[in-house]
């Protein structure tokens, strides 16, 4: 899909966002500085539309990160002229700005002091909120950022994006059960996204890579359920075929003697359960892998480096079978 002004510019390639950038002239140019109101002069010059807004602030964005800071500052004039400096996310657009002209440790530092005054005197500031949060985390202060977050959400409870955020922290620390915690809390807000089910059965793998025997097998049957809902939801998920294979390989190798009910959790599965699960994430991922391989027109969107892992998960259990 070709890149878009109309569009998020979270995974754009740095290729596709110079691409992006370099449209600001024409932009620029074909639309007014300032819209007028009146009816009259709207016949003879531009109509004002909420795509307009949207483009200056994805054009702005794609100018900071190409380094083309003239374009991106009368980007960021215009939506001020529009919106005026006291809009909580023109402040955070200005923020922005700063952040990304800085050079050094110091001026971050000031930019950050900026920010806890803002909070002082409005600290139900969402998008000042969000760019602290994001400023800490991007100089490596994580523990100052996941206490930020946690200020965030206590009057913000409904904010899904920031209890994701809020589990990579806590996912860079190592803290497995607070991870999962607020993963469970972006399900409240969207039970049916397959990606987060899959996200929260790899955090649940990772926890029972470093829990105790009984404990780890609870994580290891609750990334089992996360998996297969993920594919119940998405067929043809590969990260959630992937995660199923190698829990249901986790739990068939284990020992049988732990294979009873748990008292808390999610149940075990019995054995036959499990074992069709296993060769039903072993059929497809053998079809995505050989269909990807294959060229197949509409099997050529998943990532090649996931296909590949794919492939080499079902090489070791294809050995271990001839074994």
């Amino acid at each position: 899909m070709a890149p878009s002004l109309l569009r998020p510019q979270v995974h754009l390639s740095d290729a596709e966002a110079l691409k992006l950038a370099q449209l600001a002239p024409e932009v620029l140019k074909s639309n007014p500085k300032v819209f007028s109101a009146s009816p009259l002069a709207a016949m003879f010059s531009a109509s004002e539309t909420g795509d307009v807004w949207t483009i200056y602030e994805n054009l702005f964005l794609a100018c900071l990160r190409t380094g083309d800071d003239k374009a991106a500052s009368d980007c960021l004039e215009r939506i001020v002229i529009r919106f005026g400096p006291t809009d909580e996310r023109v402040m955070a657009l200005e923020g922005l700005a700063k952040e990304a002209k800085a050079t050094n440790n110091n001026d971050l530092d000031k930019i950050l002091k900026e920010y806890d005054a803002i909070l002082k005197e409005n600290d139900a500031n969402v998008p000042i909120a969000k760019r602290k949060v994001a400023l800490l985390r991007s100089t490596g202060k994580i523990t100052e950022s996941i206490a930020a977050l946690n200020t965030l959400l206590e009057f913000n409870t409904t904010d899904s994006e920031a209890w994701a955020e809020l589990a990579d922290l806590y996912l860079e620390e190592g803290l497995y059960a607070q991870a999962i915690y607020a993963l469970e809390e972006v399900l409240v807000f969207q039970p049916n996204s397959w990606t987060t089910h899959a996200r929260l059965g790899e955090v649940a793998l990772m926890a029972a890579s470093t829990s105790a025997e009984g404990s780890g097998q609870q994580y290891v049957i609750e990334a089992l359920k996360r998996f297969a809902r993920s594919v119940e939801l998405c067929d043809n998920f590969l990260r959630g075929y992937y995660g199923l294979k190698l829990s249901s390989d986790k739990l068939l190798e284990g020992p049988s003697k732990g294979r009873k009910q748990q008292d808390e959790g999610f149940p075990m599965p019995d054995t036959k359960t499990i074992q069709k699960l296993n060769e039903l994430a072993t059929s497809k991922l053998a079809e995505i892998v050989r269909r990807y391989s294959a060229q197949e027109k509409l099997w050529q969107g998943y990532d090649a480096d996931e296909v590949a892992a794919a492939r080499e998960l079902l090489s070791k259990s294809s050995a271990q079978v001839v074994r």
